[in-house]
């Protein structure tokens, strides 16, 4: 399964992934590289990386979470890393 092709909470759960732990580590590896991103701009980056519309429903979750990692110290943004 190529998961950039079948993104989607369906084919994610099959091989093990859940939405909160994958939103998490999105919005986190964002925001390590682009800690001051617009909110349009933090939506457009979700729905690139998420493109399915089943997915979509998670799009504020990712905001709230790049927010979070965006604003942590770099140990605290590891240990929530770790901890999803």
């Amino acid at each position: 399964m190529d998961l950039l092709l079948e993104n989607s909470p369906e084919s994610c759960s099959k091989i093990g992934l859940d939405c909160g732990s994958c939103i998490h580590r999105g919005a986190a590896s964002v925001a390590s590289v682009c800690r001051e991103l617009e909110p349009g701009a933090i939506r457009q980056i979700f729905l690139q990386m998420y493109p399915s519309p089943s997915c979509h429903a998670m799009a504020e979750v990712f905001a709230l979470a790049y927010q979070e990692s965006s604003i942590a110290t770099p140990a605290a943004r590891a240990f929530a890393i770790a901890a999803a």
